[in-house]
C-alpha cells in the first residue's frame, strides 16, 4: 500500500457579516486533507474555531506531526489516539471515510444509511442583530419550518420577540452562544415558553453546567460548547437534555457516531450542528442528521460562493451533496 497525505488552508469569504454573542465572522477558514491511495482520492474539511484553541496554522502543524504515519497506513480507528479531538482530525477522519468508500465501491451512505437517502430538514440561522433587524430577517425566512436565533445578553427578549413576530409559525432554536447568566435564565424561562420555543442551546459559559443541574426549566436546554465527545456526556446528564454534536468538536465522524450512539442510550435528544463551512464539511454531517432529531447545516449558506456539487436548499429542506463531492 502506497499513500500520500496532502493538507492545505482555505480561506472562504461569506455573503455576509456572520455575528453571534462571541463576535463577528467574515470568512471561513477552514482545512482540507486528501488521501490518496490506490488511484482513489479521499477528502475531508475542518473549520477550526478560535473558541477551543484552533486555528488553520495550529491545525496544519497537527497535521504535518502526523504525516508519515497517516502515509504509512494509519486507519480511522487508530487515529482516535493518535490525535486529539478538533477540526485537524475531522478533516483527516472524514478523509479516511471516503478513502475507504472510493476503494470499496460502495457509499459511505450505503454502509450506514441504506435506507435513508433524501433531504433532511434543517435550521437557518438568524445571526445577532437589532431587535428590528432580527425581525425582518426573520419575516424574509417565515415560510420555513425551522430557525435559529442568536442571542446575547444585552436584550435576548426583545430580539427573540422581534424574530417571532417576523416567523408567527416556524419552529425556533434559541442559541445564547455561553453568553447568559443563572440569574438571567430563570427570568427569560417565561418569555420562551410564551414565544414557543422549541430548545434552547448553551445557554450559560461551558464549565457552569452544574448551575442547571434539577433546575425546572420550561424548554429543553441542549449542550454546545459544553458536549465535544463521548466522554463528556456523564457530566452533562440531569442539567441538560439535549446535545449538539458537531464533527469539528467530536474531531471527525468515527467518534461522532460514538457520540450519537451513547447520547441515546442517556435518552438525550441530538441535534447536528456544524461550522461556517464548505459543503465538503457537511456531506459527512449528513450521515448524522438523518439519526438526530434536529439538524443545523446551513453552514454553507453563508458562503459567497460554496464547492461545486455542494448542498441544495429547497423550501427548508437540505439535500446532501453530490456523491462525487465526497462519501462516493
Amino acid at each position: 500500500m502506497l499513500r500520500e497525505f496532502h493538507f492545505i488552508r482555505e480561506p472562504w469569504p461569506l455573503a455576509m457579516p456572520f455575528r453571534i454573542a462571541r463576535g463577528v465572522r467574515t470568512v471561513a477558514e477552514v482545512i482540507v486533507v486528501e488521501v490518496r491511495q490506490d488511484g482513489a482520492i479521499g477528502r475531508g474539511e475542518g473549520a477550526p474555531l478560535a473558541r477551543y484553541g484552533e486555528t488553520s496554522e495550529s491545525c496544519a502543524r497537527q497535521l504535518a506531526k502526523i504525516a508519515d504515519e497517516v502515509e504509512a497506513g494509519l486507519g480511522r480507528t487508530e487515529l482516535v489516539d493518535h490525535m486529539p479531538a478538533g477540526a485537524a482530525r475531522n478533516a483527516l477522519d472524514c478523509a479516511l471515510w471516503d478513502l475507504e468508500a472510493r476503494l470499496q465501491g460502495r457509499s459511505v451512505s450505503g454502509r450506514l444509511s441504506p435506507d435513508a437517502t433524501g433531504p433532511v430538514v434543517t435550521a437557518m440561522t438568524i445571526g445577532l442583530d437589532t431587535p428590528a433587524a432580527m425581525s425582518e430577517a426573520a419575516r424574509a425566512l417565515a415560510q420555513l419550518p425551522l430557525l435559529k436565533i442568536k442571542v446575547n445578553a444585552d436584550d435576548p427578549a426583545g430580539q427573540i420577540r422581534a424574530a417571532r413576530a417576523g416567523a408567527p409559525a416556524a419552529q425556533m432554536i434559541v442559541d445564547a452562544n455561553e453568553s447568559w447568566t443563572p440569574d438571567l435564565l430563570k427570568t427569560m424561562g417565561p418569555v420562551l415558553e410564551a414565544e414557543n420555543i422549541a430548545l434552547l442551546e448553551q445557554p450559560l459559559p461551558a464549565g457552569q453546567d452544574q448551575a442547571l443541574r434539577g433546575l425546572a426549566f420550561p424548554i429543553p436546554i441542549c449542550a454546545d460548547e459544553s458536549c465535544h465527545v463521548a466522554a463528556d456526556l456523564d457530566g452533562l446528564v440531569g442539567a441538560y437534555q439535549a446535545v449538539n454534536i458537531k464533527l469539528d468538536k467530536t474531531g471527525g465522524l468515527t467518534a461522532a457516531l460514538d457520540l450519537l450512539a451513547q447520547a441515546r442510550d442517556r435518552d438525550l435528544m441530538v441535534m447536528t450542528g456544524c461550522m461556517i463551512c464548505t459543503s465538503l464539511a457537511i456531506a459527512p454531517a449528513f450521515q448524522l442528521a438523518r439519526r438526530s432529531d434536529l439538524a443545523d447545516l446551513d453552514g454553507p449558506t453563508w458562503l459567497k460562493q460554496d464547492r461545486p456539487g455542494g448542498i441544495r436548499r429547497v423550501a427548508g429542506l437540505l439535500h446532501p451533496p453530490a456523491a462525487a463531492l465526497w462519501g462516493g
